[in-house]
């Protein structure tokens, strides 16, 4: 679950980080009150989850109220595009705070280094800049710290963190040191543990893909359109990925990528086809399940629903099962007149070759 700027510096309050004072916005009519309550200079920061806004136009300065409106109003409703989302990011909310006088920047983050399996602390003086051009151009002034899982630091463990960057962490010239950027990733895995945190992925889901998502009760990094024509869900982000590889080593292209997660239920299988399916490039459907927390026979049982209806788009489909139930899972399948197959490759075949128009 990546998390808004404005989300993440709450999580920084909560264990004590400083941040500017501000406050969150969703308006140009709730920017100009604020403004006007408190006179000052402040920034007008763009609430999106891609990098390089800054250099996209979504970053404004305002100092009085009536700017601060205007500006609000270009910002809002805005597309932005940068290197790292060439398709862009439209603009649905603004965080407001205080423009803090810096004498100096770094950046510092809490990441895991898979490879190491650890988590890493990155931290080089020449922040307020993207990290990857400090990585090119000059690798000896970013310096790296392994932990032991062991140690405790408040925020990367207790909200079960992929990632928290600060970016720049600013001295000012009064001496404070301040987190004037907040890039927060958490588990979702551990948001269990903080369902007020978790709610916050109901609230704001940044584009139509993750809405629908958190519609139909999946978490928002868990569905995704892409370009092609045949559909996919699977269980587990690794599986999802190898089968979207699967269909393009066979010579076709997947339309989406949805991982259903562990326990799937028949109601939220049933969910999933028809959000996949209500994409109309779809012309045939791939089911790849592994079963061990979610069950075969549930998964077949949401199939055979989600086929029921006369209101359903259907499709020529595909289903492996394999794992927990399987067999109770392909026999149920079996009755209702599909031929589930047995390896990924071969479902990946059959799927681009009815998705070509062949038997």
């Amino acid at each position: 679950m990546k998390l808004m700027e404005y989300q993440g510096k709450e999580l920084f309050r909560r264990v004590g980080i400083p941040t500017p004072n501000g406050v969150f916005a969703t308006t140009a009519d709730d920017v100009r009150t604020y403004i006007a309550a408190h006179p000052g200079s402040w920034v007008l920061k763009s609430q999106v989850l891609m990098g390089g806004r800054g250099k996209a136009g979504g970053i404004k300065f305002a100092d009085d109220a009536q700017q601060g409106e205007t500006l609000a109003r270009e910002l809002i409703g805005k597309t932005l595009k940068s290197v790292q989302n060439p398709a862009g990011e439209q603009v649905k909310s603004l965080l407001v705070e205080e423009k803090v006088d810096i004498a100096s920047e770094a950046y510092v983050s809490i990441a895991i280094d898979r490879a190491a399996r650890k988590p890493v602390v990155l931290v080089t003086a020449q922040g307020g800049m993207d990290v990857e051009e400090v990585a090119e151009h000059d690798p000896d002034a970013i310096k790296k710290y392994w932990i032991d899982p062991a140690s405790v630091y408040t925020l990367f463990m207790d909200y079960g963190a992929n990632l928290v960057e600060i970016n720049p962490l600013v001295l000012t010239k009064d001496g404070r040191v301040i987190a004037s950027d907040a890039k927060v990733d958490l588990d979702d895995n551990g948001l269990y543990k903080h369902p007020d945190i978790a709610a916050w992925n109901k609230a704001a889901p940044a584009d139509e893909d993750q809405a629908a998502a958190v519609a139909i009760g999946l978490g928002m990094s868990n569905y995704a359109k892409l370009d092609g024509t045949i559909g996919v869900i699977a269980n587990g982000a690794g599986l999802g990925m190898g089968t979207m590889d699967a269909i393009r080593n066979a010579g076709g292209a997947a339309a989406n990528f949805l991982d259903i997660g562990g326990g799937a239920q028949a109601e939220l299988v049933k969910k999933s086809y028809n959000l996949v399916t209500s994409d109309p490039k779809v012309k045939a459907m791939f089911i790849n399940i592994f079963g061990g927390i979610t069950r075969g026979d549930q998964v077949a049982k949401g199939i055979v629903e989600a086929l029921a209806g006369d209101d359903v788009r259907k499709v020529p489909l595909v289903v492996r099962l394999t794992g927990t139930n399987a067999e109770e899972g392909r026999a149920i399948l079996d009755r209702a007149g599909f031929v589930p197959v047995e390896t990924m490759d071969e479902g990946a075949a059959r799927a681009v070759a009815l998705a070509n128009g062949s038997n």
